[in-house]
């Protein structure tokens, strides 16, 4: 089962603008912030931008990984775009966003003092009240243009008993009540969507009977960990969902590898509540993605680690070259410098060209600072490394040939584990010379959310660890 966003884009929300949907993703301790995808029928989805591409809407100095930018809630109101967010370093907060163009340029921040909390979401009543509602669950009536918040929080609703970690609440006027849509069970395998309702915004709610509405617990399904989910009706009056869910592969317990992603479902109201159909399959085509770095700046696509500034990341400098300057000394450096894109396909095929004349750098697969694999040239050596939590090690060398030297990364995912601790995949690390010559091949567990922990993906990337490195293109191919 294809997702409709494949990759690290979990906590989606989504809100239709005429005949047109826009949806909003976490990105964590990536920069820019908050990837915005356009569609027009809810399954093809394509990046207009990122909503927090300047310094004064994002700061992420301090952030680790898994942390930064949470759970963004999108909506349209009043002819405007409204974004609310929690930045959970740095002091950010809970902060909005507004644009008339969810492409951008967004506004900077209007910040929430007064409102504690994460995942929050916005909904306006009849009387013009804006409702902030939050992970917990509980309720702030704010004002969303200036910051103010009249009042404390209450208490809106629990959840169901016993269940954990109650929270992404979203809450909608669908006919003559108040819905409250839930996520529980914490984002692992016992994620799940609970809903309930009331006549007022403010409550009191009565749980749906048969909650949980969606839950993969303990069922034998490619996708698993479903929750998170946010409501959109179209044109036609029907209603859908998007909710993020994990592939996870190889052995037990299985081992999940691109990050949350989003899917999609039909929703149908029998009895005044909603009932979730089965995941609607994402397009089934995947197109090749090449980058030859000849428009002077960088896709919305590509993200980069805390910031992004040119003096060490620009396009500009040499034409048609990513130019890429250290200011770290390797890969598991908190300031190193890094560009790369979501990994978004089981199996795909990285390649880039890489002029390493005057520093030492490369192609990395990345989790985290303590999660990644890299092939690097330096010093007419070329070297496939490894970081697994407090372990480090170079798995492989050979000299390099002399000038720029195209490096490989395949990804291939394990359809038939061996026994029940088979990674979810294997990636090879190599050279073209001109054929490939494959330098080694490591399992893919160990770049896995449960080995490695948080809520992030993998990201495949350029990276200078020393001086300068520059690279000519960046060609990425699904296989799968």
């Amino acid at each position: 089962m294809k997702p409709v966003v494949p990759g690290m884009h979990p906590d989606p929300s989504v809100c239709r603008a005429g005949d047109d949907y826009y949806l909003a993703c976490s990105s964590f301790e990536y920069f820019p912030g908050i990837p915005v995808f356009h569609s027009t029928d809810l399954r093809h989805w394509e990046q207009i931008g990122n909503a927090l591409e300047r310094p004064s809407q994002l700061v992420l100095t301090s952030a680790s990984s898994s942390a930064g930018i949470y759970a963004p809630t999108l909506r349209h109101h009043d002819g405007r775009f409204w974004l609310i967010v929690t930045n959970v370093s740095d002091g950010g907060g809970n902060v909005v966003f507004t644009a008339t163009d969810p492409a951008g340029p967004w506004s900077d921040p209007v910040r929430l003092p007064g409102v504690e909390g994460i995942d929050p979401d916005l909904a306006w009543d009849d009387d013009g009240n804006c409702w902030c509602t939050v992970a917990g669950v509980g309720q702030y009536r704010i004002d969303p243009a200036t910051g103010e918040t009249f009042g404390g929080r209450r208490r809106l609703w629990s959840g169901t008993p016993g269940a954990k970690a109650p929270e992404a609440p979203h809450l909608y006027r669908i006919g003559d009540h108040w819905y409250l849509l839930i996520a529980e069970g914490g984002t692992e395998r016992g994620h799940a969507v609970s809903v309930a309702r009331a006549q007022s915004p403010t409550g009191p709610f009565e749980p749906c009977p048969a909650n949980p509405v969606l839950s993969r617990r303990g069922v034998d399904d490619p996708v698993q960990n479903t929750g998170h989910a946010d409501l959109v009706q179209a044109p036609d009056g029907s209603w859908w969902m998007v909710l993020l869910g994990v592939r996870p592969g190889g052995g037990t317990p299985g081992w999940h590898v691109l990050g949350r992603e989003t899917f999609l479902a039909p929703v149908t109201f029998t009895g005044g509540w909603p009932v979730v159909g089965e995941l609607v399959p994402g397009p089934a085509s995947a197109e090749p993605d090449r980058d030859d770095f000849d428009s002077g700046a960088l896709r919305p696509s590509w993200i980069s680690l805390r910031d992004r500034d040119e003096r060490w990341c620009t396009a500009r400098e040499r034409p048609g070259w990513l130019t890429l300057r250290a200011r770290g000394s390797g890969m598991d450096d908190p300031a190193v410098v890094f560009a790369g894109r979501r990994q978004q396909h089981l199996s795909c095929l990285v390649r880039t060209l890489v002029d390493p004349a005057d520093g030492r750098g490369g192609l990395a697969v990345r989790l985290d600072e303590e999660h990644h694999y890299e092939i690097e040239v330096a010093s007419g050596e070329i070297r496939v490394l490894a970081r697994i939590g407090p372990l480090s090690t170079v798995v492989a060398s050979r000299p390099a040939p002399g000038g720029p030297v195209v490096l490989v990364v395949r990804v291939d995912e394990n359809r038939t584990p061996r026994d029940a601790r088979s990674g979810p995949d294997t990636l090879s690390f190599g050279i073209e010379d001109p054929d490939l010559t494959v330098l080694a091949a490591l399992d893919g567990k160990y770049l896995s959310t449960e080995v490695a922990g948080g809520f992030t993906g993998r990201v495949i990337g350029l990276y200078a660890a020393e001086g300068t490195v520059r690279f000519d293109w960046f060609d990425y191919r699904p296989l799968n």
